[in-house]
Parts: structure tokens; C-alpha cells; sequence
């Protein structure tokens, strides 16, 4: 199959210090990885169908991305250097789903690029409200309506 020269790929957070392409994780069947998962970057041949991955990724309240076209090679050169894998989505194939599980924290929120986010503890919970302190609030929301 011949690369496209020009492909779509999700990116977040453009023209910012934190920017990031979209990767998806993989279970990694070989012995030779040592985390048994790998990254892999979804590049797609048609815009129409990166947006629609986006939007499937904004419905499972996942930070809103671009689709940018970037050429191919570039994509390529860049999986290479971080240890990435990638894959062509053909134009007007089936529809690519998202995973339902996504990371809570991305690479690149991490402040720290040596923290370790799957170490990263969950915040604790809000305290819990009486039910009577939530009528009070919903009615004086319904108030403001």
C-alpha cells in the first residue's frame, strides 16, 4: 500500500507549550516490550472520517481535538523517534470507535515529565450533601431561571 503523502491526525491543545497528538494504546503481544502495552497513532487518508473520530472522542468527554494535515512522512519520522507505532485509516473505511477507556491523565498534562502517571493518585471524592441542602440549591437555581 502507498503511503499518502498528506494525512489528518488529532492533535490537542495547538499552538500551545503542551501540544499533543492523539495516540491510542495497544496490547502488546510481543515478549520483547517490556510494559506489554504500546502507543500507536491513527492517521487517516480522509478528513471527513478524522472528524468524526474526534467527535466520538468529544462524546466520551475527551478533551476536544483539531484534525490537522500533516504530511505522512513527518508522522512517520516522529513514531520512530518516541518509540511509537502508526496506522493508515483508509478513506470511506468502517468506522474507527475509539477505546471506551481513556488515560485520566495525558502526557502531556504531566507538569513533570518524570512523574509517573499511573501513580498519580485519584482526588478524593466531594463531600456528600443532605438531601435537604440539595433541594435548597435547586431551588435556587430553579430561581435563577
Amino acid at each position: 500500500m502507498i503511503t499518502p503523502m498528506r494525512v489528518f491526525v488529532l492533535i490537542f491543545n495547538v499552538n500551545t507549550e503542551n501540544e499533543g497528538i492523539h495516540s491510542i494504546r495497544v496490547a502488546d503481544a510481543s515478549a520483547s516490550h517490556s510494559r506489554g502495552v504500546r502507543n500507536k497513532i491513527l492517521m487517516f487518508e480522509s478528513e471527513d472520517d478524522a472528524l468524526r473520530f474526534a467527535l466520538l472522542l468529544e462524546a466520551q468527554d475527551f478533551p476536544t481535538p483539531t484534525v490537522e494535515m500533516v504530511d505522512a512522512e513527518e508522522i512517520k519520522d516522529f513514531c520512530e523517534s518516541a518509540g511509537y507505532e502508526w496506522e493508515i485509516i483508509p478513506a470511506n473505511s468502517d468506522l474507527i470507535i475509539p477505546p471506551e477507556i481513556n488515560l485520566d491523565h495525558t502526557d502531556w498534562q504531566l507538569s513533570d515529565a518524570s512523574e509517573d502517571y499511573r501513580s498519580q493518585q485519584v482526588p478524593p471524592a466531594a463531600p456528600e450533601m443532605s438531601d435537604s441542602e440539595l433541594e435548597k440549591i435547586r431551588h435556587q437555581l430553579e430561581g435563577l431561571l
